[in-house]
Order: C-alpha cells, then structure tokens, then sequence
C-alpha cells in the first residue's frame, strides 16, 4: 500500500522526538525542502486574509469589518490554541483512535531542537499545520455571516478546534484509525467537509438573517470577493503542494493538479451561466475557482491531469445544483460554505478513486472506495453531532445570535463600533 508522504512524514515526527542516542545518525536539516516549506506556510497564511477579503465582499455593507473579523480572530485564538495543545492532539502519538497527546508538544516546548526524519525543523512543520487548523473554522464563518455574536463566535471556533478539527486531524492525517487508508492530500475530509458540515447545521439551527429571502442582500464589494479569490487561488499552491511536506515531485503533481482543477471548475461555471442565465458572472467565476480548489485538495497528490480536470469540472456541477437547491429549499448558508466547500469536499474525496494514478491508494478500487466513504461519512457525521451540541452550549452561555435591533444596525457599529467604509467629506 502506497503511505501519503505527509503521513509518512507524521510517523517520522515520533521518531524525531525520541533522545538524539536512540538515532543511528542525528536527522539535518534540508534546506530545500526547509526553504519550501516555510513558504508554503506562508502561502497558507496569506489564504486568511484571502478569505476574508473573499467573504467581506459579499456581505452587506453595514457587516463587512464584523464579518472580515472572523478570519482574523481564528488567526489569534486558534494560533495560540495550537500552540498550547492542538499540535499535541493532532499530531502526538496515538492514546486512543481519535486523538493524540504528547507532553513534548505541549506548548511546543519539547521540539526547539527537533529535526524531523524528512529534515525540516519541527518548528516548520507545526506551523505549517497550524495554519490549517486556523482557516478551518474561519470557513464556517461564511454560513452563518451577518448575525452572530463575535465573543459567541470566538468561543464556539476555540472549542470547535478543540472539540472537532483536532480529532478528525489526528483520525486521518495523524496516526488514527484512518491514516494510511483513507486518502486526504490536503484536507477534503478534515476540513472542507467538516467546515461545510458545520456551517450548514449553524445556518439551520441559528436561522435565516432576518428580512431573508425577501429583502434584497446584495454584495457591498465584488471587487474585493475578487481579490479574496485571486488570493486564495495563490495561497492553495501552499495549501496543496506543501501537504507533499517535500520539495520534489510529488510536490510539482499537487502544485500542477491544483492548478488545473481551479481551471476547470472557472470555465465549467462560466459555461453553467452562460447557458442557464445567459450571463458569465464575477460571482459564478469565483465561486467556479473554489468548487474546482476544494475538489481536488483531498486528491492532489494522487490523480492524474485529466482526473483533475474532470474533478474541477463535476465540482462545478454538482456546486451549482447543490446552490440552486439551498435556493428552493429557503435555508440561509448565507456564503455558501457547504455548498461549495462541503459538496466539493464530498465530490474530491470519493471521485478521486476513479482517477487514481497507478500506485496510489491500497491497490484495490473496491477497498480504496470503502476507506473513502468511511473518510467522508466519519468527517460528516462527528462534525454535525459535535457542532449541533458546541452551538446549543454557547447558544445558551454567551449567547451567538445577535438581537433583532443590533443585526439591523449592523455587526460594525453594534459589535465593534466601527464602520467599513469610513469615507468622511472633508467639507
């Protein structure tokens, strides 16, 4: 069975914390791979502010500082959440199937002279994972945007991280019960479907925005939602070709597979409008771009060029139906975050399977299909239970919901005191 190089590189992180005498030969560092790694942390960076540029534009105008907020809050709880313990039960050795503890990685305080078994600081590593477990919750955000609370908000993404993004990582990527067997490049299953999951079970249980669907809420800023795309286009390249945790060629087929399924599913949804609404929009071109980014994530490393375009291509697809039918149905996932980023997530994890490149996976379509399904209905499942009980606890602690006089005022005066656009006549 093929082993995933960033598994492989998880198992190693063992051996690297072990006495430097229990090594036949002390690990150096790799300065190439060092050199890409940093970058690719940065790049993964960069996709925060990407997103919340992303998610800024598209909501109203009097929420856009309150809504941008989000990300930048993950930023600073979960940054200081993964440093104290969520590297440790990630990425520490197994104590049961779902979650991992070592007493080295708390507070990163065992690992400053630590060289992993692929040569790269440790340090690096951790970061680099930091960085994921950071945008994961940010993207829930999106679902429920324009009428939460922001301490109810900070509470519920510090426990979620906790509660649900550190057991799904350590299950899949860390050495639980499915690591080595269900296939995760870069985080299908960890984080797109379990934000998506998420974001659709909060949009349900907290409601619509009020005056939903009937009054009119258009985008305050497409040019910016623009912007928030191109960047989070450029920060994927970290996203996915870092996840090879190497500099080399699986590294060149993640940064490539990328690279065309974001293509595909771009021109897939424009040639969607084009016939259906007789119109490309800027709306559609970015909502293409992502559907296309998060399909092929959980397959990066493992498909084939034409398997990434048709991922990109059915993402697309099954997206805009999946979006058309929150329509009809009247819930308000107000940015979509399970309908891109949770259909999409579903379609890259189990349509991988069909387009495996020779070697990839266990070896048998059959049991590869099996270890997928499990992935996915394991990373559904746990989020939507654990979710439900996190929104009720903060629901009835803290509080999430905004009252009905400070949404209408907005989340930037009644929240922050603030205004986005603060443009003042200087007459």
């Amino acid at each position: 069975m093929a082993i995933h190089n960033r598994t492989l590189a998880l198992v190693l992180l063992g051996a690297a914390a072990l006495p430097i005498s229990a090594h036949a030969q002390e690990p150096v560092v790799d300065t190439g791979i060092t050199a890409w790694m940093l970058t690719s942390t940065a790049l993964v960076l960069l996709m925060v502010p990407g997103l919340a540029m992303f998610y800024g534009g598209l909501v109203r105008t009097k929420n856009v500082l309150g809504t941008m907020m989000h990300s930048f809050a993950a930023m600073a709880i979960v940054g200081v959440l993964w440093m104290v313990c969520g590297y440790a039960l990630c990425f520490g050795p197994s104590v049961c199937p779902w979650t991992g503890w070592s007493w080295d990685y708390f507070f990163l305080r065992g690992i400053d002279q630590s060289i992993t078994e692929g040569g790269i600081p440790e340090y690096v590593f951790a970061m680099f994972q930091g960085k994921f477990a950071i945008i994961t919750p940010a993207l829930i955000a999106g679902a429920f945007a324009e009428r939460v609370r922001f301490r109810g908000y900070c509470l519920f993404i510090a426990l979620w991280s906790l509660l649900v993004y550190n057991p799904l990582c350590h299950i899949i990527w860390g050495g639980g019960w499915l690591t080595g067997k269900a296939i995760d490049f870069a985080g299908g299953t960890v984080i797109h479907i379990s934000a998506g999951v998420a974001g659709l079970v909060a949009a349900l249980y907290l409601g619509a925005r009020r005056g939903y669907p009937k009054t009119a809420m258009h985008p305050n800023n497409l040019v910016m939602t623009m912007m928030g795309a191109g960047l989070l286009w450029v920060g994927w390249f970290g996203f996915n070709a870092g996840s090879s945790v190497a500099s080399g060629l699986k590294t060149a087929q993640a940064l490539t597979m990328t690279q065309i399924a974001a293509a595909g599913g771009a021109l897939c949804w424009m040639v969607i409008e084009s016939l259906h609404l007789k119109k490309a929009t800027a709306l559609g071109m970015v909502s293409g771009i992502l559907a296309g980014l998060v399909a092929i994530t959980p397959a990066a490393g493992d498909v084939l060029p034409m398997g990434a375009l048709l991922l990109g291509f059915v993402a697309s697809v099954v997206c805009y139906l999946a979006i058309q039918m929150k329509n009809r149905l009247g819930y308000d996932d107000s940015l979509d975050v399970f309908g891109i980023h949770g259909v999409a997530g579903i379609v890259g994890a189990i349509g991988l399977v069909f387009f495996l490149r020779p070697g990839a996976g266990t070896g048998a379509f059959g049991s590869q299909m099996g270890h997928q399904v499990e992935g996915v209905l394991i990373s559904m499942g746990y989020s939507a239970v654990a979710t439900i009980l996190l929104l009720v606890l903060v629901e009835k602690t803290l509080g999430l919901r905004m009252s009905e006089e400070s949404e209408m005022a907005g989340m930037d005066h009644s929240l922050h005191g603030e205004t986005g656009y603060g443009l003042i006549n200087p007459n």
